[in-house]
């Protein structure tokens, strides 16, 4: 077997890691090996990719830049990436992945656009084919870099929340792909007859995929972000593939397609727990429609009702069935330990505990999972929405730690509301309600909740660390029954 058959070998190995890795990451008990798996999985890639340039620069000298200079150029890289990377695994909290997530889809998308010019500036009489390679991948890796970036810097709090809603939004989004189309044919057209005019369309190009990222990504709401979020870890998938063609890379090819299709499919999935059209997502801006933007609703008229810690003691001791139903605002306050202690405590004195998680919940696909696992919370606990939603007629408590939109009635009963028609985790139905919250400010979609004024709720307000503690700590005496 040859250095290059047995590279190539090592690529296969590496992709079908990864599809492992996918397969592992499936499930909540079998994540952790799934994950290994494709740590593994991609060390063995970079390694490969490494021996791969080594290798071409010591057989093909003429071509290519000495062994020595080559073996510098990617110690340096590598360098460069783990200063980086590490200190950002070690600082980064779990409520800061789902930014950090949507900036590193940003690096792949500017990734695809460098490859891409590079590719158009080293590959001279390449052909049509190759021509429309190169500007699909800038369109994808430009559209994916500033799109993460609006997302980023929307789930950071950097960027407002609310839609931007452009007068003629969708005219402005289907004249800058017609343009795009027309340079294509140009660029097709013009061959290698002016390299200089042709780098000059791939340039405008870019700068395209770069305006519709920012545009398509801010007309949609804070909100819908999560699915966002999903939706562009596709790009960063196609955008990797697209890299792949240019590249002659079959490793590269492989990831890419599985991220895009995985990426696309939890997207599919989102879009049908929130009620939300799939190919509004790809189009951008299905936040809102082309009028005002959905803003924050004035809220039902009303007057809340507010609880002690005492108050949801009792409420909880005398309980025979409980659900708890996790937030983003469990995730800030770093609840879940405690969380997971009351329910230990709760199920040693017989109650049937559970968790309500909502496919959104905390702005990121499956955050609150990982938080209620990292916390040793049971997997067969913890039930997705459509699993628990015709249960909670027949619960006696609902603790709502940190959640608002996944729980706001007003999706089903307001048809004017930005929220109106995603499926929510109906929280109502149940005999009592404490909601525990800081204030009674909106979430993070700017939408009021008429739960907090229903009869059966109670609102326990401060920090819920703090007071799922002080609830832990009044139950130890009561703990045997």
């Amino acid at each position: 077997m040859t250095i290059i058959g047995l590279i190539q070998g090592l690529y296969i190995v590496a992709g079908i890691m990864f599809i492992l890795s996918l397969a592992g990451l499936s499930k909540q008990s079998t994540a952790r090996p799934g994950n290994i798996i494709g740590i593994v999985g991609m060390a063995l890639a970079l390694s490969a990719t490494v021996w791969y340039s080594i290798y071409l620069s010591a057989e093909f000298p003429e071509d290519r830049q000495p062994v020595w200079l080559t073996t510098v150029l990617i110690a340096a890289a590598l360098a460069i990436g783990l200063s980086v990377g590490a200190p950002i695994a070690r600082r980064v909290e779990m409520t800061q992945m789902p930014e950090l997530i949507a900036a590193f889809h940003s690096f792949v998308g500017l990734a695809a656009v460098l490859v891409g010019i590079n590719s158009f500036l080293a590959e001279r009489g390449g052909g049509s084919l190759h021509v429309v390679e190169v500007a699909l991948g800038v369109l994808i890796g430009a559209y994916t870099f500033t799109g993460s970036v609006v997302a980023f810097l929307k789930l950071s709090a950097r960027m407002k929340s609310a839609p931007l809603v452009l007068p003629g939004r969708n005219l402005l989004n289907m004249s800058a792909f017609v343009l795009f189309f027309a340079l294509i044919i140009w660029l097709v057209a013009l061959g290698d007859g002016n390299h200089t005019l042709g780098l000059v369309l791939v340039v405008v190009m870019t700068l395209i995929g770069f305006a519709l990222g920012w545009h398509m990504v801010a007309a949609i709401g804070g909100g819908d972000m999560p699915v966002v979020v999903s939706m562009l870890n596709s790009y960063s998938g196609w955008a990797a593939a697209a890299a792949g063609f240019l590249l002659g890379n079959n490793l590269l090819l492989i990831t890419g397609a599985l991220v895009g299709s995985s990426g696309a499919i939890l997207s599919y999935i989102m879009c049908r727990a929130m009620n939300r059209s799939f190919i509004s997502v790809i189009l951008g801006g299905f936040g809102s429609d082309d009028g005002a933007p959905a803003g924050a609703s004035d809220g039902p008229a009303g007057e809340h009702t507010e609880i002690t810690v005492d108050g949801a003691v009792e409420s909880l001791t005398s309980a025979k069935s409980v659900i708890i139903t996790p937030g983003y605002g469990m995730a800030v306050a770093k609840a879940q330990y405690p969380v997971a202690e009351l329910t230990q405590r709760l199920r040693a004195r017989g109650v049937k505990v559970r968790f309500g998680v909502h496919p959104v919940a905390g702005r990121l696909p499956g955050h609150m999972n990982v938080l209620l696992a990292e916390a040793k919370v049971p997997y067969d606990i913890v039930l997705e929405m459509d699993e628990i939603n015709g249960d909670f007629a027949d619960t006696d408590v609902v603790l709502v730690i940190g959640a608002n939109d996944t729980v706001n009635p007003a999706a089903n009963d307001d048809p004017t509301s930005p929220i109106a028609g995603m499926p929510v985790l109906e929280v109502w139905k149940a005999q009592h309600v404490i909601v525990f919250k800081r204030s009674m400010a909106t979430g993070y979609a700017g939408v009021q909740n008429p739960l907090f004024f229903k009869e059966n709720t109670d609102m326990l307000f401060g920090d819920a660390k703090t007071q799922v503690e002080a609830i832990v700590a009044a139950l130890p005496a009561l703990q045997k029954v």
